[in-house]
């Protein structure tokens, strides 16, 4: 494998990373302000952080260790389940949407 394709794989799983990481902080903040789940909101928001790089290296700095790709991608699962299925994001969006029309 050439040092291109290496360096072309780590910035593409960065750049995921860094827009599971923003999605998942918006979906943290719509849940957190509107509707009635402000906690699981805030839950959403502190995983949404694992996906951020720079908590990923502080991690690894401070204790040794890093969140794997293969679990990130089963919390991503996770987070979208429990958002889209049980959280009722759809309807919370409906509400913040309405809020920023009046």
């Amino acid at each position: 494998m050439s040092i291109n394709s290496i360096t072309f794989k780590i910035m593409t799983t960065k750049i995921i990373s860094w827009l599971f990481g923003i999605v998942f902080f918006a979906i943290g903040l719509v849940n957190l302000f509107w509707g009635d789940d402000s906690l699981f909101g805030a839950f959403i928001i502190l995983l949404s952080f694992l996906y951020f790089p720079p908590v990923n290296s502080l991690l690894k700095e401070k204790t040794g260790f890093t969140i794997t790709n293969t679990v990130k991608i089963v919390l991503a699962i996770f987070i979208l389940w429990a958002t889209l299925g049980v959280g009722e994001l759809f309807d919370k969006t409906d509400l913040m949407l309405n809020d920023f029309k009046s």
